[in-house]
């Protein structure tokens, strides 16, 4: 059914006959019965297509929108808005698809009817917690608060989520640099810390600490013998 909705009006947007729209609203209901993979399935190539806008508003004037997880109240202004940035960007389909959820719980509803991947799910999660307030720093080095965000997580994927977060937020230019962009590796080890007479652990964490936080300030530039000489410093 969602489907046979999908392939009528995807074909020609704007050029549907009302009776069909009548028939498919009266029978929104029927949505309730379709598994969630199967409408996750079909969801995620509307939310990749070319007409995802009208299709999406089409989904909440015909009272599909509650049937498929997502939000009674969903963003539709912001969702135009992600929409025109994010075109050229090949985001993930969650990644379009949050701009409609405003909270967490929306994301977390959208799960239980669509059972999305965890991935997704986190993805949703990270974009609405962080799509507010990670934003670029003005000045020269706009991308910063992004690398500092994936120097400071301890997790596997950050790199791929703030790319998809820097998609959302329609910043191209700063995308591709992202994209460029590697990981640096902490020049300083516990071993160099041996070498000159830190001996306790404890004193060699407290160090390591604030020699990566010394780094961190550099912009992740400082070489080893430019930490090393700090420490003295410290």
């Amino acid at each position: 059914y969602f489907g046979r909705f999908y392939g009528r009006i995807a074909e020609k947007p704007g050029d549907q006959d009302p009776s069909t729209l009548q028939a498919i609203k009266e029978n929104a209901k029927g949505l309730a019965g379709i598994s969630g993979e199967r409408i996750w399935v079909e969801l995620k190539k509307i939310l990749l297509g070319n007409h995802v806008n009208h299709l999406v508003r089409l989904m909440y004037e015909l009272d599909i929108a509650q049937y498929i997880g997502l939000p009674l109240d969903g963003s539709l202004e912001e969702f135009d808005r992600v929409t025109k940035n994010i075109q050229n960007l090949c985001p993930k389909p969650m990644t379009v698809l949050t701009s409609l959820l405003k909270v967490k719980d929306d994301v977390t509803n959208l799960d239980l009817r669509l059972k999305i991947s965890k991935e997704e799910k986190n993805l949703g999660l990270f974009l609405v917690k962080h799509r507010q307030e990670l934003t670029k720093a003005v000045g020269p080095e706009p991308l910063r608060p992004y690398q500092d965000f994936i120097m400071d997580s301890r997790e596997a994927n950050t790199n791929s989520k703030i790319c998809e977060l820097l998609k959302y937020q329609g910043e191209e230019h700063l995308l591709r640099e992202m994209q460029q962009w590697t990981v640096p590796s902490f020049p300083v080890s516990g071993h160099d810390l041996r070498k000159m007479g830190v001996s306790s652990g404890k004193e060699i964490g407290t160090a390591l600490q604030q020699l990566r936080d010394e780094w961190k300030k550099s912009g992740y530039h400082m070489d080893k013998e430019e930490l090393l000489s700090c420490l003295k410093k410290l």
